[in-house]
């Protein structure tokens, strides 16, 4: 996960905040598009609480969750990792998210 973080990241440090509201706000933008990128790059950000985050192992496994069902082979390896520092209520939570998300995004296509 240190590479994806370093990859995704580059270039931005924490007190840097407009760049990484910017980044953040970019990343939901292209999430809400369906970006897989953007789905994993936000799973980094809530898994390590960087940039302007806090550190949220639900919305990180949600995130992860949603690259991983898009064929983001390296979301898989990090949503495994998280989910070993979560109870099994909380990963249900994080599953229950994504399905969520999922519908919300089905029905703005309808």
């Amino acid at each position: 996960m240190e590479l994806a973080r370093q990859h995704i990241f580059a270039g931005l440090t924490p007190a840097d905040t407009s760049s990484a509201d910017t980044m953040v706000a970019q990343c939901l933008a292209d999430a809400a598009r369906g970006d897989v990128e953007a789905y994993f790059a936000l799973g980094v950000a809530f898994s390590t609480g960087s940039h302007g985050l806090d550190c949220e192992l639900v919305e990180a496994h949600k995130w992860f969750n949603l690259a991983a069902a898009g064929g983001h082979e390296e979301a898989c390896h990090c949503r495994a990792d998280v989910a070993d520092e979560m109870t099994a209520r909380e990963v249900a939570e994080a599953q229950r998210r994504a399905r969520e998300w999922l519908r919300a995004d089905f029905r703005k296509v309808a």
